[in-house]
């Protein structure tokens, strides 16, 4: 068992498919993420812009 653990560290192979698989669903998460925020932040300003133009006081 001992021998397996230490050959599976060793083993430096190139990625799997497995390992890629991951890698991107680690990277398209970030991006959902991202694009999240973003949009969160543009409605924030869209509805700023609409309460200046009302006739309210503009956000800061």
């Amino acid at each position: 068992m001992k021998d397996a653990i230490f050959s599976f560290f060793k083993n430096e192979d190139g990625l799997t498919t497995v390992e890629y698989a991951v890698a991107g669903a680690l990277v398209a998460g970030a991006v959902v993420v991202a694009f999240q925020d973003l949009g969160d932040a543009v409605t924030t300003e869209i509805n700023c812009l609409e309460t200046a133009i009302e006739g309210g006081v503009a956000c800061a």
